[in-house]
């Protein structure tokens, strides 16, 4: 019996051995993609928050902050978005600011009831604060 995945089942594995979805968009396409949504007006706090999440995993914490901060301005309450924000300032070295994201992200979390969101930003919160307590 063949451990392979049968072709055209749409779960066909890249060289790596991970699983390749078919259709999937490279990243850099998705930011395009992204992108161009945002130049045709159609910004959301969403919106904000995807195209920050995307330069944050492609290490590029400059433009990540850029929009996960306008996804905070247009919806304070947003957690996801501050959980963005935060390791994107962390990611940029600057732990202050991140330190003041994550704890506006816990009270949002709070105030809606986003229990999980709370308790990562609270653990990533005392991990960034004993970093920084014992200096570099």
């Amino acid at each position: 019996m063949s451990s392979r995945t049968p072709a055209g089942s749409g779960r066909e594995r890249s060289a790596g051995g991970a699983p390749e979805r078919r259709g999937a968009a490279p990243a850099m396409d998705r930011v395009e993609r992204f992108e161009s949504l945002l130049a045709a007006g159609r910004e959301s706090p969403m919106l904000r928050l995807t195209l920050g999440a995307e330069y944050l995993a492609r290490s590029d914490p400059g433009s990540a902050i850029r929009h996960l901060a306008r996804a905070v301005e247009l919806d304070p309450h947003y957690s996801a978005a501050w959980q963005h924000l935060g390791r994107a300032l962390e990611q940029a070295e600057r732990p202050e600011e991140a330190g003041s994201a994550w704890r506006s992200g816990i009270a949002a979390a709070d105030r809606r009831g986003d229990a999980q969101a709370a308790k990562v930003m609270r653990v990533w919160l005392r991990r960034l604060e004993r970093r920084t307590a014992r200096g570099p």
